[in-house]
């Protein structure tokens, strides 16, 4: 399974970098973060507007003088583009070309990736004069846009999506680990991943082979326990025993987001003395919009007094009250208490994933839902939901129909998928529902028919009406 595609957003401040960041993933809050100290000036994001996904990274503008750069925001700049696989130089048409844009342009030359020209705020300006401004730069076809207002989006995603690099071919060995279980392992460092993947491949395991290259540093190691086959994806890759109690491990924020999308289930892990970060909840809002089964693993739970596990329950609930149907689990992967329980789970949230939902069961389910609580009314029309069927596994698809269903309030959406997840037994993976409302299929019926039809039926109308009397 080929990695996601990395597309970077550079340019100096005031270019219009965030919102076309924010146009490109449709200001999906759950995508967007700031994280202190790795990342603070970069937000990542996934765009899902074209026929291919990739991830957006905006970078801190670039600020120079004719003394000095910004060598921290420059920093940044740098690991963003080192990520990246196409490059989104954005610049100014109502300020025109400048001297910071042409030394940006002299470090994207000297990077040697592809890099797409976007000429931003053309509203108001001549789109001629514009890119004639900006062709000394050196880059061509240049994208006009004016991400203010949407405009030369379609032909901006069309451009990236013809530039970016093609879905690469699996190699035989991940073509097998395809039809195990993929759990990918995630976590900030020191909070105990290593030790959790050296625990989980440790005392049943029958085959074990490190298989490098799968997304960039991402190892996936196949092996089998109790007769079933599974993948363990480490994003900064499987170590040594030997190397087991290193202090530090490599993380990147791009890597761990290219990792969740190969997995079926994601064993998130905090380590519970130092409880939910900001950067644990916005990387968590990522697994949520990938739709992957998730078990968040609460290591070095041992040790800790009774007051304080129960406020970090609390601090879990309100935090992450977005994730109510992930499982929490306290465990030491050091001691091994609870890695046991934590394994067994994976086989059922996989079964879930993947479950054959019959139409019947889910029309009945909804059924019963609109009678205990009926759909509220709009415009003085209530809103009627007919039947469900699923329309996807991997998370679990429900299609709901009926008529108005896009005024279908966000708290009565909660309230089924809360009856559907009760009903169904469904717990650590996500359930999505999507409505559609149908059109009346006798509507226009008797306005498309010919009219050599309707005198036929004329005729037909005549002759019953003479045989009756």
């Amino acid at each position: 399974m080929p990695p996601i595609p990395v597309v970077a957003l550079v340019g100096r401040p005031n270019v219009g970098k965030s919102t076309l960041f924010n146009q490109l993933t449709r200001s999906r809050d759950a995508l967007v973060a700031d994280y202190p100290g790795l990342t603070r000036d970069r937000r990542y994001g996934r765009c899902q507007r074209g026929e291919r996904d990739f991830l957006v990274v905006d970078t801190g503008g670039i600020m120079t003088n004719a003394e000095s750069v910004d060598q921290a925001i420059l920093r940044q700049v740098t690991q963003a583009l080192e990520e990246a696989d196409l490059v989104l130089f954005v610049v100014d048409a109502r300020e025109g070309l400048t001297a910071a844009d042409e030394e940006v342009a002299d470090q994207l030359r000297r990077l040697g990736k592809p890099v797409l020209l976007t000429i931003n705020k053309i509203d108001g300006e001549d789109p001629a004069i514009a890119a004639a401004e900006f062709s000394g730069l050196g880059f061509r076809d240049p994208i006009l846009t004016s991400a203010a207002h949407n405009r030369g989006l379609a032909k901006l995603l069309a451009r990236l999506e013809e530039q970016l690099p093609a879905p690469s071919v699996i190699p035989e060995a991940l073509e097998a680990a395809d039809e195990s279980i993929r759990i990918v392992v995630v976590g900030r460092p020191n909070v105990g991943k290593s030790t959790l993947i050296n625990r989980l491949l440790g005392e049943e395991r029958v085959v074990v082979a490190d298989l490098p290259g799968t997304t960039r540093d991402t190892v996936a190691v196949p092996f089998e326990r109790d007769g079933r086959r599974y993948t363990l994806f480490d994003t900064a890759g499987i170590r040594r025993r030997s190397r087991v109690d290193e202090a530090v491990e490599k993380f990147s924020i791009i890597k761990a987001m290219q990792t969740i999308e190969q997995g079926h289930l994601v064993i998130f892990l905090i380590d519970a003395r130092e409880g939910v970060t900001d950067q644990d909840a916005r990387l968590l809002g990522y697994v949520l919009e990938a739709g992957k089964a998730l078990v968040i693993g609460l290591n070095k739970w041992d040790g800790l007094d009774t007051d304080y596990k129960r406020r970090l329950r609390t601090q879990l609930d309100t935090k992450l009250q977005f994730l109510d149907f992930a499982e929490k689990m306290p465990l030491s992967a050091l001691h091994g208490t609870g890695v046991g329980e934590l394994f067994d789970r994976m086989p059922i949230l996989f079964e879930q994933v993947r479950a054959e939902l019959s139409t019947a069961l889910l029309t009945r389910i909804l059924q019963e839902a609109t009678e205990r609580h009926p759909p509220p009314l709009v415009k003085g029309r209530r809103i009627k939901l007919k039947f469900a069927h699923q329309g996807g596994k991997n998370p679990p698809v429900i299609v709901i129909h009926g008529n108005q269903t896009d005024n279908l309030p966000a708290e009565y959406k909660r309230y089924l998928n809360h009856i559907f997840r009760k009903r169904l037994k469904i717990k650590g993976t996500p359930i999505r529902l999507e409505f559609r409302s149908g059109d009346n299929p006798f509507a226009g019926r008797f306005n498309k028919l010919t009219e050599r039809q309707i005198r036929k039926r004329h005729r037909m109308m005549r002759h019953v009406k003479k045989n009756k009397r």
